[in-house]
């Protein structure tokens, strides 16, 4: 065996788990990076473009822009916790890639890829905006009726929660195997 006289294995002689890992981390790594960009570009214009301005409606009183600076978690909850936010979520992006390495279903990848930019997308606002880092507040820019205002990176940590619980329902772990009806049981 190769592995016992010091050189790697070949991809064939892998475990099939690492193998599928091995291809899943690539969809994952770009799905984060160009939802990421997404959200960091779009928040860039809509600092550029909503800068003093009114509500800009795009679908009539059902999507509208409004920009605004939000120092806490989602509904602005929590706004004397931008510090220990911010820790969380740097906490949260090392445990997604700590994970992301098991990957082994295509749709475990995708969700989350979808989570990793939406913790890094908002976290990147903590870090780097004012009033300074971890203290920083994040983008929000798009209204709907009677809910409050977010961002892309917000849609794609609800995107990721929602992709999680139906691959948990469905029983599919995260290294791609299914649970069994036995291990269900228990």
């Amino acid at each position: 065996m190769q592995a016992a006289r010091g050189t790697s294995l070949s991809d064939t002689e892998t475990p099939s788990g690492a193998r599928r890992a091995l291809r899943r981390w690539p969809l994952f790594a770009v799905v984060a990076a160009v939802l990421y960009a997404v959200d960091q570009i779009s928040k860039w214009q809509a600092e550029k473009h909503l800068e003093g301005r009114a509500d800009v409606p795009v679908v009539g009183d059902l999507l509208q822009l409004r920009l605004v600076y939000n120092p806490g978690a989602a509904f602005s909850l929590g706004t004397e916790y931008t510090v220990v936010l911010s820790c969380v979520a740097m906490i949260a992006a090392v445990a997604v890639l700590w994970f992301s390495r098991r990957l082994g279903s295509t749709a475990w990848a995708v969700a989350l890829g979808f989570l990793m930019a939406g913790v890094c997308g908002n976290l990147t606002d903590r870090l780097f905006r004012d009033p300074g880092p971890l203290r920083g507040h994040v983008v929000d820019f798009l209204m709907l009726p009677n809910f409050p205002i977010f961002n892309v990176a917000d849609i794609c940590i609800n995107v990721a929660a929602g992709l999680i619980l139906i691959q948990a329902f469905r029983g599919i772990r995260l290294d791609g195997t299914r649970v069994s009806d036995e291990e269900a049981d228990e």
